[in-house]
């Protein structure tokens, strides 16, 4: 199969009588998951289905995370007024929903991973031993990605390695201190790896739906080089990321699409691309028949601003927008900028398509990476889109791998600039003066890879992660502050606040008031 559909699970026998003991039912995405239910091979991967389909949730990928939750820092800006006074704008509360939301929904993840970890050693369940591991790998992998996601928003967080029952859970259960920062790293890290040995390889998966062997060893690289950040600086780990990067580069089988644009217009059109996207987020459908609510947000909040019209160009907020630092960093023959950041916008009654003035194209050019202009699937919805979403890219790799070496002492220089090469030669055209960069030296290195990985993976959700690892977070949004250009235009006034309101702190997001009253055990953030 193309892709890691979701079915549903036909229990007309036996529904009536066993309603108290279905712990969630997600008639969305038509996977019913039940406490004591893992039984079969089929039941297994129904509930695999369940902690997939988490990550599509509107807390999560499915909605506030591809625009409204501060995520794009020097690179983008929330432009939505419903954003304002929010997380989204950097003025934001320990009572904020969309942050309780992300905890909530995030933990959910973890409980659907555990709750299947507990069922798949059963020697009951008539299954392969290569089926069970893969099964079990990716409810390892999703577990840890899911406290990753925790950790690097929140710091320090509950650990959660047991399953919590709705129907057994007692008080007491819900009282879990944090966990360092460091050792909810570690155990991220043990997750993975174990995962790693029982995953199927991207050969055999061949698709970014499913966690593979690559993705671990990819998501292992992410997480070493967090904890050789800020604020941890394990800088040992910094070597590690480089073995766990090397490992899905002697796979061979990974490789770049020749085509920047074509990587996001694969996105759009449900065409997959395992050897360059390692992990992504599911999206299908239009909203209409059976799988009403399988589709997502991208696009719709991440895209070209369009309005609701007949039109085949697809509704759009527009929530994103670009700012001058990431304009000027593309060079002449860059062919990454008038996608990422599109040189156009729609306007007029009838819409029609129009150029930006270079007066107007610094902070005023929306997000084009998730354009719908390149969805297929008729008819358009304006609330649901079939455009998946990446999480790993092959592109990312290469240039975690550049970091890694490097960073780590005795680290190969000339290596490390030759994985950014291999990313630019990709981008820039050919004839083109800086195509390539010489330099093997330690600064130029790291200056170039901070400034690569805002090119090339703009608007992916990774850049503010960045920022607080390289320690550059406040002063970089300060930076930005003194960019704005003055004016009363909608968009410059929420760029504005966005920028003048990050503060230390938010390298941090609070940990949610309603969390607090439920585990006393839990401590606040500083300076919330």
């Amino acid at each position: 199969m193309r892709k890691f559909k979701i079915y549903i699970l036909l229990l007309i026998a036996s529904l009536s009588f066993a309603c108290s003991k279905i712990l969630d039912i997600d008639a969305g995405k038509h996977i019913i998951l039940e406490e004591d239910y893992y039984k079969t091979e089929e039941q297994l991967k129904a509930a695999l289905r369940g902690a997939y389909s988490t990550l599509a949730e509107g807390n999560l990928y499915g909605g506030n995370m591809l625009g409204r939750m501060g995520l794009d820092a020097d690179e983008g800006y929330e432009s939505y007024n419903s954003d304002l006074n929010t997380v989204g704008d950097y003025n934001v509360y320990a009572t904020d929903s969309k942050i309780l939301g992300y905890y909530r929904m995030s933990y959910r993840g973890v409980n659907r991973a555990n709750l299947l970890l507990e069922s798949v050693d059963d020697p009951a369940i008539k299954i392969s031993e290569k089926e069970r591991n893969h099964i079990k790998g990716q409810a390892l992998f999703l577990r840890g990605y899911f406290h990753f996601m925790l950790a690097n928003k929140f710091g320090g967080i509950p650990l959660m390695l047991k399953a919590t029952r709705p129907n057994a859970v007692k008080t007491e259960d819900l009282q879990v201190p944090r966990a360092s920062l460091k050792n909810v790293y570690l155990s991220v890290i043990a997750d993975l790896e174990t995962a790693a040995d029982l995953l199927k390889p991207m050969a055999e998966v061949n698709t970014g739906t499913q966690a593979s062997k690559s993705a671990a060893w990819a998501m292992l690289t992410r997480v070493c080089l967090y904890m050789a950040g800020q604020p941890v600086n394990e800088t040992s780990k910094y070597a590690e990321a480089a073995k766990w990067a090397k490992k899905v580069k002697d796979e061979n089988y990974h490789d770049l699409n020749p085509s920047y644009e074509r990587v996001f217009v694969n996105y759009a059109t449900d065409v997959m691309d395992a050897k360059e996207s390692i992990f992504e987020v599911d999206f299908y459908g239009n909203g209409t028949g059976i799988f009403a609510t399988t589709g997502g947000s991208v696009g719709r909040l991440n895209g070209i601003q369009y309005p609701l019209d007949e039109s085949n160009i697809g509704y759009s907020n527009g929530i994103l927008r670009s700012t001058s630092y990431l304009f000027d960093l593309y060079k002449t023959g860059d062919t990454r900028r008038d996608w990422t950041i599109a040189p156009y916008q729609y306007t007029g009654t009838p819409r029609v398509k129009v150029n930006w003035t270079p007066q107007t194209t610094t902070f005023a050019r929306f997000c084009g990476k998730f354009r719908r202009e390149s969805e297929t699937l008729l008819p358009k919805s304006s609330v649901y889109t079939p455009q998946n979403y990446p999480i790993m890219r092959y592109s990312d790799v290469l240039l975690m791998y550049a970091e890694a070496l490097n960073e780590m002492p005795g680290g190969d220089k000339d290596l490390a600039k030759e994985q950014i090469n291999i990313v630019r030669r990709r981008a820039i055209l050919d004839g083109t003066t800086d195509r390539e960069i010489t330099t093997t030296d330690y600064t130029a290195l790291k200056e170039i890879i901070i400034e690569e990985r805002a090119r090339e993976l703009c608007f992916e959700g990774l850049r503010k992660n960045d920022l607080v690892r390289w320690g550059i977070f406040t002063t970089s949004m300060q930076y930005l502050s003194g960019l704005v250009p003055v004016g009363t235009t909608s968009y410059i006034v929420a760029a504005r606040t966005y920028y003048a309101n990050a503060k230390a702190r938010d390298v941090l997001w609070p940990i949610p008031t309603y969390e607090m009253t439920v585990n006393r055990l839990l401590t606040q953030n500083v300076g919330w």
